[in-house]
């Protein structure tokens, strides 16, 4: 047993279509005794893989970990798997010809199945044979050609193309309504997925035309829903467990070249043939409960979620307590400390998770992405079971935060992009954004506030605190038995003079000198405030010691009276201070401050003459 691990990178890591592809790797490499890691390229929460195009997907991540690189269609450009080329990793793309850039390529015979399936429909007479298909793909292109080969087969010119717009349901509601406005033109139609297929055939159905009474209907891909829709859909199999496995054996051989697998036509009932009805049975019908249970398990899975990361955050997002909601085993979170510079940004890791129980002690490492996720995770994977690593960006289009990385199950029955993986990134992307924005908001309220009650050039309380801090100084005195308090008003003298000879810029700089004066002088219980121009007030809380105001006063004067530098200038100012100080339960603050501002203009006026 080798034990290496290979990175399968994919628009989404899940789903009947990515998620089929990936089983069929990791199948292949448990027989080979390695193990896959399933690396998400998208933005999670994005609608589609069609109409995202190529993710702009560039860092390494776990290069360091991974022998090879399996790349699904649409996951990441040819460029990214140059780079991991020049790395000596061998790089093998699943549905897209990457030949020319030394890579290994695993094609579906797209054209062979299609073929086939014009054939079939050319059996039951049908000669107006139309095509449908999201042509921006090469696998579809490819299932064009086919249709085209079909036709000439027969001695048939092209008849109708419609472009889809997608490969979903959605683009089948084009072509349906396309087909009604022309007058159903067409007998029979191909289309690219069975996507596709399915909501052309349900917009005829709703708008009164019988499939294949009114037109013969062939899809592409054998989903889950094809079989059991009405009519079941005539389809082409694309062997994606296949694909995978031969992916597989391709980068671990680091073999290069083209491999092809066979597609296979199945023929169901919309194409024109009997009905051959529902297959039933014991096993059948298990295994469809079992698929409804899980659905269901699923969207209780998403709801709690939901709940977790969009609701009151009861557990810090971070901490991935919310993953125990989930059917994953193992998790870990990466985020970036600072704007990812470089080709190979450092992350931080801040939260990790175990259903087991203890974790293995990754939080606060800083790791480079190369080496993300920590390999403590594979020691939980269970590749025979289906449990393997998934990591997934946590990022959207405001924000690119980091990475997530799970332990869990590979989901194949859902959608692409519905998968458990997808959502929780999603999820914890818009709680993350949530977080930063009630900081946000929180710093500027505080910044509001701090403004509302300071001085915006010295950053001393203002008259507002001061107010506040005098009424409670008040309330103590009224409360309290032998509590005094003093009130000290200062005033500069000769400030005007300094204004005038060396500008207000220089006399501004002085009052912030004659401010970190005086807090330096006093204690952490004492206030000093700014009142506005060159006039503080001290409030001195608690005179435990007789006669302590003067004390104070004596050193501020001392303190204020020394010179000051200004810009390389010796500049002095006299100071007169008032003094006021509590007697007893009755004191007013505001009779006080009066009665200090009397004393400062006595001061004053003695200092005159």
């Amino acid at each position: 047993m080798s034990g290496r691990t290979f990175g399968i990178l994919s628009p989404f890591v899940g789903g009947d279509y990515y998620g089929a592809i990936i089983a069929g790797v990791n199948a292949a490499a448990v027989a080979g005794g390695d193990r896959v890691m399933a690396i998400q390229t998208l933005n999670p929460g994005s609608h589609s893989a069609d109409r995202s195009g190529i993710p702009d997907f560039r860092r390494p991540v776990a290069w360091a970990h991974l022998s090879g690189l399996i790349v699904l269609p649409g996951a990441v450009s040819l460029e990214y798997a140059r780079e991991a080329r020049k790395t000596g990793m061998p790089v093998v793309f699943v549905g897209q010809d990457a030949t020319d850039v030394d890579c290994g390529t695993v094609l579906a015979d797209n054209r062979s199945g299609v073929r086939d399936a014009v054939s079939h429909l050319v059996g039951h007479g049908h000669t107006r044979i139309a095509f449908a298909g999201h042509l921006t793909h090469f696998d579809l292109r490819e299932r064009r050609e086919g249709y085209l080969a079909g036709l000439r087969e027969h001695g048939l010119p092209p008849f109708l193309e419609f472009e889809t717009g997608d490969n979903h349901e959605s683009g089948g509601e084009v072509v349906a309504d396309a087909l009604i406005r022309a007058g159903m033109p067409a007998t029979a139609i191909v289309v690219g997925t069975d996507r596709n297929a399915v909501g052309l055939v349900r917009r005829l159905q709703a708008a009164g035309y019988e499939v294949p009474r009114d037109i013969a209907v062939v899809g592409f891909d054998d989903i889950a829903d094809a079989g059991f829709m009405t009519p079941p859909l005539s389809t082409v199999r694309q062997p994606v467990e296949r694909a995978g496995a031969e992916a597989y054996a391709m980068v671990s051989d680091q073999a290069e070249g083209l491999r092809l697998v066979p597609a296979t036509f199945v023929v169901r009932d919309s194409c024109g043939c009997p009905p051959t009805g529902l297959p039933v049975s014991e096993a059948l019908n298990r295994s469809l409960f079992t698929q409804v249970q899980y659905l269901q398990h699923t969207l209780n899975i998403q709801y709690e979620l939901g709940i977790e990361l969009l609701g009151t955050h009861e557990h810090e997002p971070r901490g991935l307590e919310w993953l125990g909601r989930t059917p994953a085993i193992g998790g870990c979170l990466a985020l970036w400390p600072s704007a990812p510079a470089g080709p190979d940004p450092v992350l931080e890791v801040v939260g990790e998770f175990r259903a087991a129980g203890a974790t293995p002690g990754e939080i606060g490492r800083m790791i480079p992405v190369s080496e993300f996720p920590p390999t403590s995770l594979n020691e939980l994977t269970d590749g025979p079971a289906g449990d393997i690593v998934f990591v997934v960006p946590i990022r959207n289009a405001a924000r690119d935060w980091g990475a997530l990385a799970a332990v869990g199950r590979i989901q194949t029955t859902t959608p692409p992009g519905r998968e458990m993986m997808n959502q929780s990134g999603a999820l914890l992307a818009a709680a993350l954004d949530y977080a930063a924005m009630m900081d946000e908001l929180h710093d500027k309220e505080e910044g509001l506030r701090n403004a509302a009650l300071h001085d915006h050039l010295t950053g001393l309380p203002n008259r507002v605190l001061l107010a506040d801090r005098l009424e409670r100084a008040g309330r103590r005195a009224a409360g309290r038995p032998g509590y005094r308090f003093a009130i000290l008003l200062l005033d500069l003298d000769g400030f005007k003079a300094v204004n005038d000879s060396l500008g207000h810029a220089a006399g501004d700089q002085l009052l912030v000198q004659v401010a970190g004066r005086l807090t330096q002088l006093l204690r952490e219980s004492d206030t000093v405030a700014r009142l506005g121009g060159d006039e503080f007030v001290v409030l001195l809380d608690g005179l435990s010691v007789p006669g302590w105001h003067r004390i104070v006063r004596d050193k501020i004067t001392s303190a204020v009276t020394e010179p000051f530098d200004i810009d390389g200038h010796r500049v002095s100012v006299g100071l007169s201070i008032g003094v006021a100080v509590s007697d007893g339960p009755s004191a007013d603050p505001d009779h006080l401050l009066r009665e200090a501002d009397a004393a400062m203009y006595r001061a004053k006026r003695l200092g005159d003459s």
